[in-house]
């Protein structure tokens, strides 16, 4: 089959660009053609160890030989050492796994309600959360909403400034992201997560952070909370977990209620031995080394891209405000051997694997530089 038939056989939900990439290693792709492309997008925060990583590739490959699926009325053993795992580096935490970043968030959702008997969860504006029907319902976005309509009532929007005016006895739980991702790569103050967990405290409410694209060392921290000084009553995760294979998690930390009880929630593929057994290897490499390592490349890279505009982000989760539309210099750095992303209309967003070598930033800050010349 032709890539161009191929293309004709999907529903068109993604304006895709003209590339069909066939292998990745490291911090590079390759199409059908044989071209060699500098990733600094990583499949959107997806592929945080780049491409082909030995540690997940092995332990992925291990379990493959050995265990594929089971239902979740049994355990597995990659499910049970993952959930160690990160309920070590929150701190305290139990595990629901799922698929993806929207289904952690239908988790979240779900877990609030019950946990409260409330139903109304605050979000901000501009924020995004995923698009099945219960987090699209949550995210900010008007016009990712319009056509869906009506969404799944109980959810209030506020800004930074205003969330004190909308969290009340009625409050399931205010959804917050530590950085708005697809919202534009906005930081949230860390004022203003201080504020959140006090008004969450005061009425009863859970505090639940969206770090699906912040989390697995994406801001120089295994959470980007460690480095905001607020602790969540719960987390969501997907993206970088399993470093491409679909993956997602809520934790809810042992201090919150447990809520859920067997046959409120689940998900048929949660916990895939593959995926888990990938997942433990991930959370393995992410050592203090490679966060500072993230931390370094962060500053080289906003000191790059200053010089093009306003450098924003946490870590190597990086945007920059452009005097022009943003999707064109994504197009031409695509033709100049450079993949890179867009989250806004003058704002490039650069995603870049945490294992990327200097020098290999130095030839995509040179590359972009080429581009917007």
């Amino acid at each position: 089959m032709t890539t161009t038939l191929g293309n004709q056989a999907l529903l068109p939900t993604y304006a895709r660009l003209g590339v069909t990439f066939v292998e990745g290693d490291g911090s590079w792709l390759i199409d059908d053609t044989g071209r060699r492309y500098l990733d600094l997008f990583a499949g959107i925060a997806v592929v945080g160890l780049g491409h082909r990583h030995p540690a997940p590739l092995a332990a992925a490959h291990a379990q493959l030989d050995r265990l594929w699926h089971v239902s979740n009325l049994y355990s597995t053993e990659p499910m049970q050492e993952l959930s160690a795992r990160l309920s070590e580096r929150f701190g305290g935490a139990r595990a629901f796994f799922c698929n993806s970043g929207a289904e952690s968030i239908e988790a979240a959702l779900k877990w609030a309600r019950k946990a409260t008997g409330r139903s109304e969860v605050v979000a901000l504006d501009g924020s995004f959360h995923g698009r099945t029907f219960g987090a699209l319902s949550v995210t900010g976005q008007p016009g990712k909403r319009a056509a869906f309509g009506p969404m799944v009532p109980g959810a209030i929007f506020a800004t930074p400034d205003t969330l004190t005016d909308h969290v009340g006895p009625h409050t399931a739980a205010i959804l917050l992201e530590p950085v708005q991702g697809e919202g534009g790569v906005h930081p949230l103050p860390a004022a203003v997560l201080k504020q959140a967990r006090e008004l969450a405290d005061e009425h009863g409410a859970m505090l639940i952070l969206d770090e699906v694209q912040t989390g697995v060392g994406r801001t120089g921290s295994f959470f980007a909370w460690q480095q905001l000084g607020v602790r969540p009553d719960a987390v969501t995760l997907a993206k970088g977990l399993a470093n491409g294979l679909p993956i997602g998690a809520l934790l809810v930390a042992n201090e919150a209620p447990t809520a859920f009880e067997p046959g409120d929630h689940a998900s048929t593929f949660g916990g895939n031995p593959v995926a888990c057994a990938a997942a433990c290897a991930v959370v393995d490499t992410i050592d203090d080394e490679l966060l500072a390592h993230v931390r370094e490349l962060s500053a080289r890279l906003s000191t790059g891209l200053a010089r093009y505009g306003d450098v924003r982000g946490m870590g190597l989760l990086l945007a920059v405000e452009l005097d022009r539309p943003a999707w064109p210099v994504v197009e031409a750095a695509l033709e100049h051997g450079l993949v890179i992303g867009s989250a806004g209309e003058k704002t490039l967003r650069l995603t870049p694997p945490l294992t990327m070598t200097t020098e290999e930033l130095t030839v995509g800050l040179h590359i972009l530089g080429e581009v917007l010349a």
